[in-house]
């Protein structure tokens, strides 16, 4: 009986502290927005995982990305056309070498 009262006091203060820290809201608010859900999704787990991240990354953030990944794809083309401009002066500045013959 002891055993019991422990256990059912150690799930007390776990429910307690999951409450405390807005777990059991967050885990309650995905799952109403499961049940509401008109088509249930074949993967449930899935759902659930996608809903509790549901915070994700801020608009601003994302856009701020966007850009910066535009920015640096330009950058990056402008640097390979550089590369090969590079390249085909290196081409015409270097004599041309003929293959040398071993001598025996």
């Amino acid at each position: 009986m002891t055993s019991f009262r422990t256990t059912d006091s150690k799930r007390e203060e776990f429910r307690k502290y999951l409450e405390k820290t807005g777990v059991l809201d967050c885990i309650t608010k995905v799952l109403v927005v499961l049940y509401e859900e008109p088509e249930k999704p074949n993967n449930a787990m899935d759902f659930l995982r996608q809903n509790l991240n549901a915070t994700g990354p801020k608009t601003a953030d994302v856009e701020a990305l966007k850009l910066e990944v535009t920015e640096l794809r330009q950058k990056c083309e402008k640097l390979q056309e550089e590369n090969n401009d590079l390249k085909a002066r290196l081409q015409q500045l270097e004599p041309a070498t003929e293959p040398e013959i071993p001598e025996n």
